[in-house]
């Protein structure tokens, strides 16, 4: 089977490791050549080998040592003709076990103890003249004895392997798990090869043989093109990829390594209630990039639609790519912290029949302060008993830790500044935009949504910009737009029918002054047209006001904004642009590229827990009555919303960051700068750090590159390499497979961009638009995920605006669930896990790459590159000149600073989207 390499072990391990101690070995009979052909049935050759096993006895004195003697092949020339290597067979234990599983342990001990536990084969990269495949050796390893280690969790033991002394160079082992349960490989070394052990990093589940009766494939760490694979080990290199790939039929199970493409079919429920119905996405009216496939069956409503899992039981991803313990550990600490924030509020609401609002801002900061309070009411008295027998916490409880954005100044968030400065160096940083022209039109069809003029003209821009002109403030490039318009109206009128749902498509132009400061100067929010409506009632205009009531209609039109973009960050920004999208990269290189591959090995630790964290994205956050739907603005549209983002303006080839900078013309080419693009804005921490990021990414990803292929012919004769980008293209995101704008992967440059831009979103990208979620979102008044309210314009709403225009406006944020819900969400996917691989750090790739001095050498740059650009970041956050991170009140923008600790930092860059 083939080989996937799996989430790094957190264990940081040598090159060489330590052993158990010299191994005696019982040899049966005389046999003592057993050097066999490889066939590719794995199965029927598991079976055929087996009676000329032999077996190493591993004894308890042996194992107090923790030495390795290495042999070399040329003092045992001529000596028999053979020579004598020694297997170092790493694995990792579980840290929680349960009363049962010490029980199989013990078992399972007893087995291995006997040589019935664990088959390994070693195949040589030389061909085997009778067979015309790889030669190979077995060995069945005695003993579950623990040598001396630094890590409580892994063991070691030992099995030797006599071999002819022209069997070659070990290029692959099979591995065969003779046992009930699966147990975690972490590699194998052999010893006794020349001077240097040869390394197979594993890092893998193996599963029993009574789940899939077929060996496992561990190739050693060699990087090999398809046309460079040495001869003995061709056939296992097709065996792996095409047993990985499956048959696109059945049912997933558990063990099983399966990578294989969906639609996104499993997001409702239609067999609960016809309202939890979704449509599926990955058709052509709703198209959107594939998700791992599950194989659940169908529902008896919607053949068209697949049965969910849901909680507690888990969605099947290939099983490398689920959570180790630690993450796991972190995670559902992580859900029992939302649990407890959700489920108890819930509770209360339910117990009192309302859905209580904010009445006043020091309500909000209670929730920093002292926590969630229960009244001594008669009716909840139940929830307070709960409370106090299960957290032992009194009547106080559900405290959350208070946000960066009012952690230096609690109003910061009212200041225009402040609102101007987010959209630079916030959480969503990538929707401003260069204004470039007057007027501003709508691409929508102006008979079903009326004029495609914008209400924000010239003449009303010009009154806000303090003595400049408008041509002025265009040939300076000082006008800027988040324009959300044309996404968000066609969904406004149903989502609007919603419950506690209201909102407007909203338009917002900045004004980028003399003295550096970006500010908002005029706001649109408009609905779509009624029969009733003249052509322009149903735009409205707001300006920043001189007087009370002008002030607050402005905030209030500000929170309509913010609400517009928490959901496009989520669902487009965030979700669609780097967790969906990865996923079919993930899927094709694992099914396409060889674990031998270079391309592999480097894209490797940028795929680490992807696959998981977005099945349970799928189980509880983005699908039917989940999360999203029930904290922001779209509700149960919000997925459509995010199939119509990739409809319309999702493209490869401008996810690489300075192509989208250019796009939305905050850069212009420059070739005299470092990063070959000049920011419009220099003050533009996002950008400005990011462009640090992207570089050092592109200059390794050129190193390897240039390092394994001489040419262009190399890269289009290379057979996986061209397979794999087909596959992505044509099955990954087959509804936009007849797109013009795909690279073409023909050239070293080509293949430099596309491998840069997929390493940039799982890490840069994701990093700087993830962790900042709670820190700038867990303040509901700064960034709320949805509105309840219109802006009143006459009537007695008006008038009680009027009276009272801080209940509107808190009237018409989330309310007490809502917020706290998103709150706790936001709070768990700003977390970092204690076992996160960040960007740079390059001991966990010790075993892929050490056997190349030159590689390793790349990767030490790299790391090095990383420390310089944290040193970078630090500096320019101390910088008085740069307004837009440093100031009285203002947070360092730190989201794109490489390393972290675990917890919520607003920092660190992980390899890859892992929460």
């Amino acid at each position: 089977m083939y080989t996937s390499q799996p989430p790094t072990s957190s264990i940081r391990r040598s090159p060489a490791i330590s052993a158990t101690g010299e191994t005696t070995i019982n040899v049966p009979g005389k046999n003592r050549v057993w050097v066999h052909g490889f066939r590719p049935n794995l199965r029927s050759q598991t079976r055929r080998v087996r009676g000329s096993t032999i077996r190493a006895v591993v004894s308890k004195e042996e194992s107090k040592s923790s030495t390795v003697t290495v042999e070399d092949t040329t003092a045992i020339d001529g000596v028999g003709g053979m020579m004598d290597l020694k297997a170092t067979i790493t694995i990792k234990k579980q840290m929680k076990e349960k009363v049962i599983e010490k029980i199989e342990d013990q078992w399972e001990s007893f087995v291995i103890g006997i040589g019935r536990g664990v088959l390994i084969q070693l195949i040589s990269e030389e061909i085997d003249p009778v067979t015309k495949s790889g030669k190979y050796a077995e060995s069945s390893p005695r003993g579950w004895l623990p040598s001396a280690s630094s890590h409580p969790h892994v063991l070691e033991f030992t099995s030797n392997i006599v071999v002819p002394v022209n069997f070659g160079r070990p290029g692959a082992v099979l591995v065969t798990n003779l046992l009930r349960r699966e147990f975690y490989l972490v590699d194998i070394v052999i010893h006794g090869v020349n001077q240097d052990p040869v390394i197979f990093p594993a890092k893998t589940w193996i599963h029993s043989q009574q789940s899939n009766p077929d060996s496992r494939i561990i190739f050693k760490n060699q990087a090999y093109l398809p046309s460079q694979t040495p001869p003995g080990l061709k056939d296992l290199r097709r065996e792996d990829l095409r047993s990985i790939r499956g048959n696109g039929k059945g049912e997933r199970k558990p063990h099983d390594r399966i990578y294989d493409y969906a639609t996104y079919n499993d997001l409702g429920r239609p067999d609960k209630s016809p309202d939890l119905a979704r449509p599926v996405l990955g058709v052509p009216e709703t198209p959107y990039p594939r998700r791992c496939r599950t194989g659940r069956p169908p529902t008896k409503s919607d053949p068209n639609s697949e049965s969910r899992i849901e909680k507690p039981h888990p969605v099947y991803v290939p099983r490398d790519e689920t959570f180790e313990e630690i993450k796991q550990n972190t995670f559902s600490a992580g859900r029992l912290k939302a649990l407890l924030h959700n489920l108890l509020p819930s509770i209360a609401a339910k117990l009192s029949d309302t859905d209580i609002s904010f009445e006043c801002f020091s309500e909000i900061d209670k929730l920093y302060n002292d926590g969630v309070f229960l009244k001594e009411a008669e009716h909840n008295q139940f929830l307070v008993n709960f409370t106090n027998q299960v957290m032992n916490v009194g009547k106080r409880f559900l405290k959350y830790d208070t946000p960066a954005i009012m952690r230096r100044d609690r109003f910061a968030w009212l200041r225009d500044d402040e609102f101007a400065r987010q959209t630079l160096a916030g959480v969503n940083p990538v929707n401003i935009e260069l204004l470039k022209e007057f007027p501003i039109l709508s691409k929508l069809d102006a008979s079903t949504y009326g004029p495609v003029e914008s209400a924000l003209t010239k003449e009303v821009i010009a009154e806000e910009l303090h003595g400049m002109s408008v041509e002025e403030a265009f040939r300076e490039k000082r006008l800027f737009i988040i324009d959300y318009h044309d996404m968000l109206l066609p969904f406004i009128e149903k989502m609007n029918e919603l419950p506690g749902r209201k909102a407007y498509a909203s338009r917002t132009i900045l004004f980028y002054n003399r003295a550096n400061v970006l500010r908002p100067i005029a706001i649109e929010l408009s609905l779509p047209p009624t029969p009733s409506s003249s052509s322009s009632s149903n735009k409205r205009l707001f300006r920043p006001g001189h007087d009370a009531t002008a002030h607050w209609l402005w905030n209030l039109a500000k929170a309509h904004v913010c609400s517009n973009d928490a959901g496009i960050h989520q669902l487009v920004n965030h979700w669609l642009r780097t967790h969906a999208c990865m996923e079919p990269y993930i899927i094709a290189t694992h099914r396409q590229l060889s674990s031998m591959h270079p391309v592999f090995k480097l894209l490797h630790p940028h795929m680490r827990y992807t696959l998981e964290i977005n099945a349970l994205a799928r189980q509880s956050l983005i699908n039917g009555g989940g999360i999203i739907e029930a904290c922001f603005s779209p509700g149960k549209f919000a997925m459509e919303v995010s199939s119509a983002a990739y409809k319309s303006s999702w493209r490869f080839d401008l996810e690489a960051l300075p192509a989208d900078l250019i796009r939305r013309g905050m850069a212009v080419e420059d070739p005299t700068t470092p990063h070959g693009v000049k920011l419009v804005i220099e003050d533009y921490p996002y950008a400005s750090d990011g462009l640090l990021i992207w570089s050092a990414i592109k200059e390794l990803v050129e190193s390897i590159v240039y390092h394994y292929y001489p040419g262009s012919d190399s890269i289009t004769s290379d057979v996986e390499l061209q397979t794999w980008w087909s596959e992505i293209i044509n099955m990954g995101h087959h509804d936009k497979r007849n797109e013009p704008w795909w690279p073409k992967l023909d050239t070293k440059e080509s293949l430099i961009g596309v491998l840069t831009t997929i390493i940039w979103i799982a890490s840069g990208q994701h990093a700087a638009i993830n962790f900042g979620q709670y820190p700038f979102g867990g303040y509901v008044p700064n960034r709320p995920t949805l509105m309840r309210k219109l802006i009143p314009e006459e009537g007695p709403e008006y008038d009680h605006f009027l009276m009272n225009p801080q209940f509107t406006f808190l009237s018409s944020l989330p309310t007490q669930l809502q917020a706290t819900k998103v709150m706790a969400v936001q709070d768990t996917l700003s977390t970092h896990s204690p076992d996160e691989e960040y960007l740079g750090q390059v001991h966990h790739l010790s075993n892929h790459w050490l056997h190349d001095g030159e590689v390793w050498g790349f990767f030490e740059r790299f790391g090095a590159k990383m420390e310089e650009i944290e040193g970078i970041i630090n500096s320019r956050n101390k910088d008085v000149r740069l307004k837009n991170r440093n100031g009285a009140g203002i947070p360092p923008y730190e989201l794109l600073l490489p390393t972290s600790g675990p917890g919520v930092t607003g920092r660190g860059v992980p390899n890859s989207v892992s929460i």
